[in-house]
């Protein structure tokens, strides 16, 4: 059963004394219950701006946008955003920054902090919740982040390139942390990113766009035995999947530096 749907979306901008820019094109998309999906693109592509149409925080031009069924007209707690920078509350620590969106729905603070613990366990932090931010390394300060917004219990978990200031040691350490609570919680993701193998790695589905303006270019389904280690990294048929979007993504890389 699908869960988001988006239906011919196209987002022109329009700034005043500038000329118009489309943004995304016609953009049909479906992400089903429990789906770990991906979009890679071009940078410019409009993966961002359609991340920020499913939260709720930009509007389409045409089309419509559906979360089980219902129009997404605003930002909502049923959709969870993690974003490329860490967005914690530098004065408050570990378990006050998870504990925030449940303090917003006037919980007991017993309650919050019962909420919190168990997400905060999820990203192995168990033993931090008192530290604050500035204690914390890039890759520990991104898995609040991610117990923060899983505190709140989305629908789906929405994922602008989360990943993309760590080193590649600690990236791919995130990612195996993702794989094991997106599988242990079974959550619907919508993952945002520039890296092939990334995508490959993560999802369920890769959605590759084209230049701007941004359009859907092809699905492609990674049929990859979940769990799974580094190992298959090296692998053939990683490495065919990795082949294929690349190709796809050359083209269109040379497309949009030729526009």
């Amino acid at each position: 059963m699908n869960l988001l749907t988006l239906n011919d979306i196209t987002v022109r901008f329009e700034p005043k004394g500038k000329p118009a820019v489309l943004a995304l094109d016609d953009v049909s998309l479906t992400v089903v219950h429990n789906t770990f999906a991906v979009i890679v693109g071009p940078s410019g592509c409009g993966k961002s701006t359609l991340l920020r149409l499913v939260t709720g925080l930009e509007i389409p031009t045409a089309g419509q946008l559906t979360l089980d069924g219902s129009p997404i007209v605003g930002p909502s707690a049923d959709r969870g955003m993690v974003f490329q920078s860490y967005t914690l509350f530098p004065w408050l620590n570990v378990r006050e920054n998870v504990m925030f969106g449940p303090k917003l729905k006037h919980l007991p603070k017993s309650q919050c902090e019962d909420i919190a613990d168990d997400p905060i366990a999820s990203v192995h932090l168990k033993g931090f919740e008192k530290s604050y931010p500035k204690e914390l390394s890039g890759g520990m300060r991104q898995r609040v982040a991610l117990a923060r917004t899983l505190a709140n219990d989305p629908r789906i978990l929405l994922m602008d390139e989360p990943f993309g200031t760590l080193d590649s040691q600690t990236r791919q350490l995130m990612q195996e942390l993702l794989l094991e609570i997106w599988q242990d919680r079974r959550k619907t993701v919508l993952f945002i990113t520039h890296d092939i193998d990334e995508a490959v790695f993560l999802g369920d589905e890769v959605h590759v766009m084209t230049a701007r303006p941004g359009r859907i270019k092809s699905t492609l389904s990674i049929n990859i035995e979940r769990p799974c280690g580094i190992d298959v990294l090296t692998s053939p048929c990683f490495t065919d999947y990795k082949r294929e979007i690349l190709s796809s993504m050359h083209d269109e890389s040379v497309r949009a530096q030729m526009t």
